[in-house]
Order: C-alpha cells, then structure tokens, then sequence
C-alpha cells in the first residue's frame, strides 16, 4: 500500500506543470503602457548677439530661437514657458537687468510660438527676481514628434552712459506643466 501511495504521488507531482500552463509553439502576452504628461525645451541660440544696426544709439536686438516639444493633460492642466536674466550683464559699467545705470534702460521682448502653443502678449520686461511668460500652452496640448519652434525677440536700451566693452547675461528658459 505505501508504494501504491508513493506512485501516485510521484504521478500527480508530474501532472501538476500541464494545470498552470502548457508548452505550445506561440504564446501571447498583454503590453500595458501608461502615456503621461511631459514637456521638453531646447535652446537653438547658444549665444545671442545683440547688435545695433549702425544707426547711432539705435537699440541692440537679437532673436533667440528654441524648441518645445509638450503633451499636456486633458481637462483644466496645461504648461507655459517662461526666461528669468539668472545672470545680469558683467562686468560692471555697462547694461543692467536688476540696477539699470539710467532711467528707463529695459531688456524687453516679444515672443513668436508655433501652435499649440501661445506666445506671450505684447512686449515683456525681462527681470532678474521674477520669471516671465514666453508661451502658454491649453489642456490637451501635443506638439510633433520633432518638436515645435518658438523664440523670443530681445530689445535692449542703447544708453550712452554705457562703458565700451563686451558685457555677458545668462537667461534661463523652463518649460513646465501646471
């Protein structure tokens, strides 16, 4: 009797593999994958020029020029773009974001945003405390693959008080979602 008992148990240890799965030439599997928000910025400029024309002290401009790529939520979520000066021009005796050296000395600048995004409204003055807008984007919000162009168009006083030389800022660019 215990060996009746031992060879049905070594037979139902041998068939217990066929109840949870069988081996077959094809076999399926379910992919699951969960699409969520992102937002991306690349900055095209390096290093924006900002040059005056040759008229006399006729304001120095220059473009800035990026890339966005975005996929926003559905519902009341979007994202925006926005640039703060991080560093004010230097060295010192030239142009200034924070401390301009006269009165009504500004950078400012306007904003070109391909859909879907929006660009900003009118002309803004950069800051050196605060970020500002450069683009906008709505709920459901998706640019291509390759990504969507925008830039922003600098102004900056040409006030005669300023020291001959070549000054330097940094302006920092974020995209986020909101």
């Amino acid at each position: 009797m215990n060996r009746v008992w031992r060879i049905a148990l070594a037979a139902a240890f041998l068939l217990i593999p066929t109840a949870f799965g069988q081996w077959a030439a094809t076999g399926t599997t379910q992919l699951q994958v969960t699409v969520g928000p992102e937002a991306a910025l690349l900055i095209n400029t390096a290093t924006t020029a900002l040059t005056t024309p040759g008229t006399v002290f006729t304001d120095y401009t220059g473009t800035t020029s990026f890339s966005y790529k975005i996929r926003t939520n559905s519902g009341t979520h979007g994202g925006n773009i926005t640039l703060e000066v991080t560093t004010d021009f230097a060295p010192a005796g030239g142009p200034s974001v924070g401390t301009p050296p006269s009165a009504g000395d500004t950078l400012t600048y306007t904003c070109t945003v391909a859909a879907p995004g929006t660009g900003c409204s009118g002309t803004v003055t950069a800051s050196t405390t605060a970020a500002t807008s450069v683009a906008t984007f709505g709920a459901s919000a998706h640019s291509a693959k390759a990504g969507n162009a925008g830039s922003t168009a600098w102004d900056l006083t040409n006030d005669p008080t300023y020291v001959v030389g070549t000054y330097n800022a940094t302006v920092t660019y974020t995209i986020s979602l909101t």
